[in-house]
Order: structure tokens, then sequence, then C-alpha cells
């Protein structure tokens, strides 16, 4: 007759700690998503074709933007530290918790650091590009540009170790975001391609917090 091995409290307490963390990776992109597209059908003269995303946090209903990019950057910190849990050994160990982290801490900052009202948004504001960009617009821009690309990043060490452990599936998915990612913008329906750009990220990592937490 077998022994079977039970796990200790120890093993249990770490799974659950470690499911905590990846249910807040996967529920960031949902989250962000929701507020986004409440606030882009509610706030007055909003035009996604002319406006990122980004442009919500200006204005006094900024705060919900605001509050946005900051919860969605937790759950991406959640996110990292429940895939260095998961991802103890093989390629890009050390890596992909890095940059997925980076990614969380640059929605962060990109949420403390509002860019500036431009365009007509919010409403009531001169309808032309702003003519020189505060600190924070810069460093909005800068923080997002940083968080993007480290996901990116994360997208193509997944995508090696996927094709390592030969997962066809999660290679093509993982490579496909990062296609998408690190492919450069043109000037013109910038405030769209940013809008899919968010779209494909947090899709992507909702998709490695539900699929690491079946390893579990």
């Amino acid at each position: 007759m077998s022994a079977t091995t039970v796990p200790t409290a120890p093993d249990v307490d770490t799974a659950r700690a470690s499911d905590r963390l990846l249910i807040a990776g996967a529920l960031a992109g949902p989250v962000f998503a929701v507020s986004a597209v409440l606030q882009m059908v509610t706030r007055e003269g909003f035009d996604i074709t002319r406006h990122p995303i980004s442009q919500l946090a200006t204005g006094g209903l900024g705060w919900i933007q605001i509050t946005t990019f900051v919860l969605a950057g937790l759950g991406a910190l959640a996110l990292a530290a429940g895939v260095g849990r998961a991802h103890r050994d093989g390629f890009g160990r050390r890596a992909l918790p890095l940059c997925v982290g980076v990614f969380g801490a640059g929605l962060i900052a990109a949420g403390l650091f509002p860019m500036d009202a431009e365009n007509g948004f919010p409403a009531g504001t001169p309808d032309r590009p702003v003519a020189e960009m505060s600190w924070h617009g810069v460093a909005h821009s800068v923080s997002a540009a940083v968080a993007f690309t480290a996901l990116a990043v994360a997208a193509v060490v997944m995508t090696v170790r996927c094709v390592r452990r030969r997962s066809v599936g999660a290679a093509v998915l993982s490579g496909g975001a990062a296609l998408v990612l690190l492919l450069p913008m043109s000037p013109e329906h910038m405030s769209v391609r940013i809008a899919v750009n968010g779209l494909v990220a947090f899709a992507w990592t909702t998709v490695l917090a539900l699929s690491l937490r079946r390893t579990l």
C-alpha cells in the first residue's frame, strides 16, 4: 500500500498566498478596462480617436483614472510576486517577475503623474496640443513608456520559456502580445493604438495570472 503525501500547513499557506496574489493580478486588467470604458462614455468631450485613455486623469474627475492606474499597478505588482513564487526554475525565472513588477510600478507612477489637459479635454480646455509639456506630463510619458516596454520584454521572455517547454499555444499568445507592444507608433490615431496596447497588455497579464493559478 503506497503512502499518500499530505500537504503540510506551511505548504497550504504558501499556496493560498500565491493564489491571492494571482487573483489580484488577474483582476488588474478587468478593473482598468471597466473603469476606462465607463469614463470614456460618460465624461463630456472625451473622444478616443483624439484623446488617450491617460487623459481621463485630468480635470475634476481625474482622480477616478488616477485611482484606476494605481489599483491596476498594485495588481500588477501582486502578479509579479505571484509569478516569482510560481516560476522558481527554468528560463526567465528572475527576469519575468522583475519585468512584470516594473510594469506595475510604471502604472502607479503614470497615475501619480497625470498628463496635461489638451485638445479640448477636459471640457473647456483649448482645442489644441499643449505648447510645452509640464514636468508631470513628461514623467507620465516616461513612466508609461517604461511600463509597457518592460511588459513587452516579459512577453518575449515568456515566449522563449514556452518554446523551450514546447507549449505552442502559450508561446504564440505571448509572442503575439510582444509583437503588438513592440510595434512602433505613428502620430495618426495614436490614442487608439495606445488603447489597443493597453487591451493587449492587460489581456496578457490576466491570462498569465489565470494560467499560473491552475499550476498551484
